[in-house]
C-alpha cells in the first residue's frame, strides 16, 4: 500500500474517530499493515455497522428477522439511494433474544414465538417500517438441527405460530437455504475489492457455513459448511459429562468432542473446498468471532473488522479456561491505560459478549474456531486471519440488495 493513500485511509479515519490513531498504535506494525490492508477494501455498509445511533431520513429502511439456533435476530439497515448500486448499507439497529429454540423444548418454543413476534411489532410499530419492508427466515442452523434430531414439525409450528400471532397468513418464513446463506453472507460482508480472494466461514450456533467465489464471478459459489456450531459442540459435550459437571470435565469431554467426528469432518470439508490453494484471506464471521474479537483487543471495539492470529486464539483459549475472570467487563476495563480510550463503551461491548456467552459457550465456539483455523496454518503459508463483527447482517443486506436490484 503506497504511503499516500495510507495516509488518506488514516486521515479519513480521523475524522470521524479522533483517537483512532492512538488506538492503532497500541498494534504491533505487522497487525498495522494486515488492519489497513483489509480496511482499504471495506464497503461503506461495513463502516457503520457499530452504529446505533444513526438517524435515517429519506432512506429507505429494511429490517431483517433471523430465527437462529440460540435466539431470534433483527437488524434494521438504511440503503441510500445510491444503496443498490455500490452496497451502501448502514446498520441503525442490530438486537437479539436469546430463546434457544434447538433445544426444542415447549418453553423455548413460547419463548422464540414471544421474541419473534416482539421484534416484528417493533419495527413495524416503533420504526415504522411497512410489513413488505420485514423479512423473516429461519437459518440454515436451525434446519440443520431439526433434520438431525426429526424435529423439523417444530420449525412448521412456529412459522404458523408467528403468522397467526401478526395476522398475516400469507407472510414468508422458512428456512433459507444454506448455500443462499453463506452467497448472501460473503456478499454482504466481505468487500468487493476481496471478493475473490477470501474464504468466509460463519460459525453459527447449530452450524458453520461459508465458502468462496472460486471463478471471479458471483454465480459460481463453493460452499463450506459443518454440521457444528457453537450450541452443537456444547450440547455434545453437555451430554458426555454424567455427574461431574466442573470446568475440568467440561473441557476434557469437549476436546473429545473436537477431536472425533467434529475434527474429521472439518478436515474433510476444508481440504474438499479447496479454500487452501485459492484464498489468501479467511474471514470469520459469527457469534464468536464477534466475541473473541471484542475480548482478545477490546480497545479495538468500536472497529467492525480486526485481524487475529491463531497464537491470540490459542492464548485467549488458554484464559477462558484457566483465568475466566479476568475476561469479564470489569477485569479488562480496569487493565485499560490508555486516557483517550471510551471505557465506558469498551465495557459495555465486554459485558454484552458476558452477556451471551458463558465460559462453557466461549469454550466450546472457540475449541471449534480453533480446529478450522489450525487447517490454515500451514508450513510455508500462513492464511490472514479476520474477524467481522456484527456479520449477521451480511445475509439481509446482500438479500434486499438482490431482491430490489431484479
Amino acid at each position: 500500500m503506497d504511503f499516500l493513500f495510507s495516509m488518506s485511509i488514516l486521515v479519513f479515519y480521523f475524522s470521524i474517530k479522533n483517537n483512532l490513531i492512538k488506538m492503532l498504535t497500541n498494534l504491533s506494525i505487522r497487525k498495522l499493515a494486515i488492519f489497513l490492508f483489509f480496511l482499504n477494501g471495506i464497503s461503506p455498509f461495513s463502516y457503520a455497522q457499530n452504529s446505533l445511533r444513526h438517524k435515517f431520513q429519506g432512506a429507505s429502511v429494511y429490517a431483517g428477522i433471523e430465527v437462529g439456533s440460540k435466539g431470534v435476530k433483527m437488524s434494521l439497515i438504511e440503503i441510500s439511494g445510491s444503496g443498490l448500486k455500490n452496497g451502501n448499507f448502514k446498520i441503525i439497529k442490530d438486537t437479539s433474544v436469546n430463546t434457544d429454540f434447538i433445544s426444542f423444548t415447549q418453553e423455548s418454543f413460547s419463548a422464540t414465538l414471544k421474541g419473534l413476534t416482539g421484534l416484528f411489532n417493533s419495527a413495524n410499530l416503533n420504526f415504522q417500517i411497512p410489513t413488505e419492508r420485514i423479512f423473516t427466515v429461519f437459518s440454515s442452523g436451525v434446519k440443520v438441527v431439526a433434520e438431525r434430531e426429526n424435529k423439523t414439525p417444530w420449525i412448521t409450528n412456529l412459522a404458523d405460530s408467528f403468522r397467526k400471532a401478526i395476522n398475516e397468513p400469507k407472510r414468508s418464513i422458512s428456512p433459507i437455504d444454506v448455500v443462499d446463506e453463506a452467497r448472501l453472507s460473503h456478499l454482504g460482508i466481505v468487500p468487493a475489492s476481496k471478493r475473490y480472494t477470501t474464504f468466509l466461514i460463519d460459525i453459527g450456533s447449530g452450524n458453520t457455513k461459508g465458502g468462496y467465489f472460486p471463478s471471479g464471478n458471483t454465480k459460481d459459489f463453493k460452499l463450506f459448511q459443518l454440521t457444528w456450531g457453537t450450541k452443537s459442540i456444547s450440547n455434545s459435550t453437555e451430554k458426555r459429562l454424567d455427574e461431574d459437571k466442573s470446568i475440568i470435565n467440561f473441557n476434557r469431554q469437549m476436546n473429545r468432542v473436537l477431536a472425533g467426528q467434529a475434527e474429521d469432518e472439518i478436515t474433510y470439508a476444508v481440504n474438499a473446498s479447496g479454500a487452501y490453494n485459492m484464498s489468501d484471506n479467511v474471514a470469520f464471521s459469527g457469534g464468536i468471532a464477534w466475541a473473541i474479537a471484542t475480548l482478545a483487543y477490546p480497545e479495538l471495539a468500536d472497529n467492525p473488522v480486526v485481524p487475529i492470529t491463531y497464537d491470540d486464539v490459542v492464548k485467549l483459549s488458554e484464559r477462558m479456561y484457566k483465568d475466566y475472570p479476568s475476561l469479564w467487563d470489569s477485569a479488562i476495563v480496569k487493565k485499560i491505560t490508555d486516557k483517550t480510550l471510551d471505557k465506558a463503551f469498551i465495557g459495555g461491548e465486554v459485558k454484552k459478549v458476558n452477556k451471551v456467552f458463558d465460559q462453557k459457550a466461549l469454550m466450546s465456539g472457540t475449541g471449534l474456531l480453533l480446529k478450522i483455523m489450525r487447517q490454515f496454518e500451514g508450513v510455508y503459508e500462513k492464511k490472514q486471519f479476520f474477524f467481522v463483527k456484527n456479520g449477521q447482517v451480511g445475509w439481509i443486506s446482500a438479500y434486499v440488495n438482490q431482491l430490489l436490484s431484479q
